[in-house]
């Protein structure tokens, strides 16, 4: 006959206790050996640009070797599945994205939940999002826009480079905010919606200003705004959506750093100071905003607001517009 016994008070403090000594030592002595730094998006984007900028700096602060682990497929939800169960011990990091936030409400199956499966460590930079119209369409700022659309409700197209990504949501808050009903038309991909906007079959995009730069410079495409709530540092000149006819519209792309959940707090103070003093360096801090990307650090605490903030703002516009996942 086998006999169980009940743990008792006692024991229970006695696991905690040692538990809570396991991890404090685990944390004196990290880092003890190479991190990964895992990205779920393929080599030459912003976002694996942005973590393999910061990756050689993190290693020589830390002293050890971080290694940037392309983790591709299910727009980057097999990443963050692979954080989600990774052992909570600061040698496995990643990029998260802005996305993340609306896929919690537009993907209702994902096999990680964004607040209670990750340790948010710090932002680093947000991807300036913009408007941009085919100089022929006879728009030059957003108030034109909102009155031509008021005219004809369901005939003006915009494309994105998908379904429920940041530029997507941008557009549906345009349609929510303004009143009108721009209709959406969703692309593979930055470089065929930019080309058919060039080619005029399509009036207006909203893309990331890395993307779409160098065809403003050159006159064939026209801003109508970005979506930032201030202008941003990359390109100055270029007029918000806020102050050309929606004031007070913000929308910001942005990429981070996480970690599992339950990460020492020892751990997630160590990585926010190094990443922090990273993207403070001029060097890192020109060469993200020469692609495009602004380096904007956060605490940790401010990071996870954001999340949990952003989180209910999609939810409320994804339900208002009625978007689903597979249109």
């Amino acid at each position: 006959m086998i006999q169980t016994t009940q743990p008792t008070g006692r024991m229970v403090l006695s696991i905690l206790l040692a538990a809570s000594w396991a991890g404090a030592a685990c944390a004196q002595s990290y880092p003890a050996k190479p991190i990964r730094f895992m990205v779920g998006y393929p080599p030459g984007g912003g976002t694996d640009l942005t973590a393999r900028v910061v990756a050689p700096h993190l290693a020589e602060r830390l002293g050890q070797p971080v290694i940037v682990e392309n983790r591709v497929g299910a727009a980057g939800n097999i990443a963050m599945e692979a954080l989600a169960k990774a052992v909570p011990d600061g040698y496995t990091i990643a990029v998260g994205v802005s996305g993340l936030t609306i896929n919690a409400t537009l993907e209702p199956n994902l096999p990680f939940d964004p607040v209670r499966d990750f340790t948010p460590i710090t932002k680093l930079v947000n991807n300036p999002l913009v408007l941009v119209a085919n100089p022929s369409f006879p728009i030059s700022d957003v108030r034109d826009l909102l009155s031509l659309a008021k005219k004809r409700p369901g005939e003006i197209t915009y494309g994105t480079p998908g379904n429920g990504t940041g530029m997507h949501m941008v557009g549906e808050l345009m349609n929510l905010a303004g009143g009108v009903q721009l209709v959406h038309v969703p692309y593979k991909g930055n470089g065929p919606m930019v080309n058919d906007v060039l080619g005029g079959q399509l009036p207006l995009a909203i893309g990331d200003v890395a993307s779409t730069l160098s065809y403003i410079k050159a006159g064939r495409l026209r801003v109508v705004g970005v979506s930032n709530p201030k202008r941003t540092v990359i390109a100055p000149d270029m007029p918000t959506l806020a102050e050309t006819g929606l004031p007070g519209f913000s929308v910001l792309s942005w990429t981070s750093v996480i970690a599992p959940a339950r990460l020492p707090l020892q751990i997630v103070g160590r990585l926010n100071s190094d990443i922090r003093a990273i993207l403070d360096t001029p060097q890192v801090r020109d060469r993200l905003i020469a692609a495009g990307l602004e380096p904007a650090p956060t605490t940790p605490e401010e990071l996870g607001e954001i999340i949990r903030s952003e989180i209910g703002r999609w939810a409320k516009v994804i339900k208002s517009a009625g978007i689903t996942s597979n249109p």
